[in-house]
């Protein structure tokens, strides 16, 4: 999990996962949609396969990249611990609005 975040924690690389979430590109391709240097590119996406983030196939002298699912499962499952406690808080924030309007509105009618 730790080296998902980290490799994540960097625009460029994001922007990467960004854009590979559409489906498989080249390095050519994202480096003209991010409008960075190929070997900046390659560097990024090496991070990220490192990382596991990214799978790369090659063809011919062209490397596509696509993004890899299990990772960003786990990503999902360890956020979902943290949903609850979201949820929770929310649900009292809106009772305790719900209080204030109710207050509010008994407040109006005298």
């Amino acid at each position: 999990m730790k080296t998902t975040l980290n490799a994540l924690a960097e625009p460029n690389r994001l922007q990467i996962v960004e854009l590979l979430r559409d489906g498989p590109l080249t390095v050519g391709e994202i480096a003209d949609r991010l409008s960075l240097k190929q070997p900046q590119v390659s560097k990024h996406l090496r991070v990220l396969s490192n990382a596991e983030l990214v799978e790369v196939n090659a063809i011919s002298n062209r490397r596509i990249y696509k993004l890899k699912a299990k990772p960003f499962i786990e990503l999902d499952s360890w956020l979902e611990s943290y949903r609850h406690i979201w949820e929770e808080r929310f649900d009292l924030l809106d009772d305790y609005l719900q209080d204030l309007q109710r207050k509010d509105v008994k407040h109006d009618d005298k």
